[in-house]
């Protein structure tokens, strides 16, 4: 599809975060900081994983791959935003802004689905022990990781290019400080139907089926956890799922408190700051849920330390 051939707008104007000019440099650094220790984290978690043999199996592939996920999710986001503080005006070209839609739409629909794979495999390990390495091998995780790929690829490319078909005249303001798809809704000047229907299809697919996997499989393993006598058994099959509840909480939580509300209830600024704990708070977290909470990650990060520290 040729980008551009529908449209008279030739490129964007972000508004950003907040028009507050006393404020800007200390939001800069704020989200700065934030950026760092997001990127700094997950790459940290994603070495961690490649880097020690025991952590090669099922439980830790699909966190491998959240934490990719919000590596690159944070780094479709964050750039623009930081932007917004340091220049007058930020300018993104219509190619710009369509390319940075669909990644976003990729990145947000692969953590959705990578989060539901998760709570299917802790299902496996607590549920049927004694089946998981055949139910979860490699070849299994490998098709698994295709799908929710393929499956984010298809919804991004759904929402770019339906909104590749509108028409943008003359209004090129941006109230946010990314490319979203409301916002950009609000300046076509051309009927907006079919892609409302589009965004009502997708993300209420993306809403229900991930959301109904997840309780179903967490209703069988707390059935399974009460039949476990033993404290102790009980306590690691706990420990074994905090991290995934807590992530999935995040996640899930503040994508419904940005999206499932009556549109009166918020206004588009009050729907940016709460967007930014769901586009950029929520990819820092991840890693460090993971790191604070499982002990076999802490005890790697510790081995990993004493070694750097020997040699």
């Amino acid at each position: 599809m040729d980008i551009g051939n529908s449209s008279l707008v030739t490129k964007f104007i972000l508004v950003g975060l907040t028009e507050y000019s006393k404020i800007q440099l200390p939001l800069f650094f704020l989200f700065l900081g934030i950026y760092i220790v997001t990127v700094a984290g997950n790459l940290g978690f994603i070495t961690l994983i490649g880097l020690n043999a025991h952590l090669h199996t099922p439980m830790y592939y699909f966190p491998f791959n959240l934490s990719f996920i919000d590596l690159c999710y944070s780094s479709v986001i964050s750039p623009k935003l930081l932007v917004n503080f340091v220049l007058k005006m930020n300018i993104i070209s219509y190619a710009g802004c369509m390319t940075q839609l669909f990644f976003y739409c990729f990145f947000v629909n692969a953590e959705c689905y990578v989060l539901t794979v998760m709570a299917y495999d802790r299902y496996v390990a607590i549920c049927k022990p004694l089946l998981y390495t055949v139910t979860m091998s490699p070849q299994v995780c490998s098709l698994l990781a295709v799908i929710v790929y393929v499956g984010a690829f298809v919804a991004a490319w759904a929402h770019t290019g339906c909104m590749l078909r509108l028409t943008f005249c003359d209004a090129n303001t941006i109230n946010h400080y990314m490319c979203d798809i409301l916002p950009l809704l609000e300046l076509s000047c051309t009927s907006t139907h079919s892609n409302e229907l589009v965004v009502f299809t997708i993300v209420g697919f993306d809403v229900a089926v991930p959301c109904l996997t997840i309780i179903v499989s967490y209703a069988y393993i707390l059935s399974s956890i009460l039949h476990i006598h033993s404290r102790e058994g009980r306590a690691k099959a706990f420990s074994t799922c905090s991290s995934h509840v807590i992530v999935v909480c995040v996640f899930f939580g503040s994508g419904a408190f940005m999206y499932l509300h009556p549109s009166s209830v918020l206004s588009m600024d009050q729907g940016k700051v709460s967007t930014v704990f769901y586009t950029i708070v929520v990819p820092m977290l991840n890693p460090l849920i993971y790191s604070f909470r499982n002990k076999e990650v802490k005890i790697a990060l510790k081995k990993s330390f004493s070694r750097k520290t020997l040699s």
